[in-house]
């Protein structure tokens, strides 16, 4: 006996619920090499915004690469995740989770770093903290490793912004604001040498979790951003500074493109490898975002891009003048929902509205 016959109306109905409610598959893959064994990562894609009730679930990725001891990168792995979902309020729903989540980011890394200064090390971390639902991914970082984004068309989005000092012009402007000194090493002779770091303490860093002996100038307010995918999905790669001393991002995307995420992983450290050598803790980790109906991201397309595909959504701040050009997804590919990166701004926030 045949089915009952369902009007096209009806079925197309379906789909289009489906197509709202159905959630992307999370692939990932991870491959490191340690050359001072400071770098640590987080995978816990099994995370859920209601606990016991797998339709809120949720993935997190996150890359510690410690400094001066490895301490503070293992007492962030530990500690931030459980920091971050304890500043979210209780019984909300998913869009409004997702709106508190990047303000949640910003109070989670400051209780981190707050609650780790009271053990008395000094160590610290930078932290590249990526949440994953649905197809809304929300990243946080401080520090120098970074996170970028691979979409259909060949545009590679980067999502965190670098705080070396060397580099990142409003940082420096923010530590000599706020009293620091910025400025090179100083050797015998009077001439100057390396990178520009902040004094007092010599870190190259502006912004990391921990180093308590670098006075209040190094903060630990994240760069957050958060945007939307559309449902051809993207591929993330986060990684620690060992590749993207060696990798610019495009180079990274490039290097990867048309496999599966277990095998990129190994081969952007590979790449890295080549091109530098073993200099640095070398650590990367790639995700992909899929559509549900396909099982492996669709390999990207290489081609020129036109004016339309590079046009760059949202505010393009000073601090992304990184090792490569920040180029953002075309509209409709990526949709961006939030981003704020003004540390005194986060400050204030975190002021008014958390205690610890």
């Amino acid at each position: 006996m045949k089915p009952p016959l369902v009007p096209l109306a009806t079925l197309l109905g379906r789909e289009l619920r489906n197509v709202k409610v159905e959630k992307p598959f999370v692939k990932f893959g991870q491959a490191a090499l340690a050359k001072k064994g400071e770098d640590y990562f987080l995978i816990k894609p099994d995370c859920e915004r209601v606990p016991g009730n797998p339709e809120t679930s949720f993935s997190v990725f996150a890359i510690f690469d410690g400094h001066n001891g490895i301490s503070a990168a293992i007492f962030a792995k530990e500690n931030l995740l459980g920091n971050v979902l304890s500043a979210i309020p209780q019984g909300i729903n998913r869009e409004e989770w997702l709106q508190a989540l990047p303000r949640a980011l910003v109070a989670g890394f400051v209780k981190t770093d707050i609650e780790f200064q009271q053990k008395g090390e000094t160590s610290g971390t930078t932290v590249t903290f990526v949440v994953i639902d649905g197809w809304t991914v929300t990243v946080a970082s401080v520090g120098d490793s970074r996170c970028i984004l691979d979409t259909q068309g060949g545009v590679v989005s980067l999502l965190t912004v670098d705080h070396r000092l060397e580099e990142n012009a409003e940082e420096r402007e923010r530590v000599t604001a706020s009293g620091g000194e910025v400025g090179r090493l100083n050797v015998f002779g009077g001439n100057e040498v390396g990178p520009l770091r902040c004094w007092p303490g010599g870190l190259c860093l502006s912004r990391s979790i921990g180093d308590t002996d670098v006075g209040e100038f190094i903060v630990p307010i994240p760069h957050v951003k958060q945007v939307k995918l559309s449902n051809s999905g993207g591929r993330l790669v986060i990684a620690s500074d060992g590749i993207w001393d060696a990798l610019s991002s495009d180079m990274a995307a490039k290097s990867c493109r048309g496999l599966p995420a277990e095998l990129a992983a190994k081969l952007v450290v590979k790449e890295a490898l080549r091109s530098r050598g073993l200099k640095d803790d070398t650590t990367c980790l790639v995700v992909d975002i899929i559509p549900s109906d396909q099982p492996v991201l669709p390999s990207t397309p290489m081609k020129k891009q036109n004016a339309l595909s590079s046009f760059l959504f949202g505010k393009r701040s000073q601090t992304s003048t990184n090792k490569t050009t920040n180029k953002l997804s075309a509209v409709g590919v990526v949709e961006e929902l939030f981003e704020e990166g003004s540390a005194m701004l986060a400050e204030r926030f975190i002021h008014r509205n958390f205690s610890f």
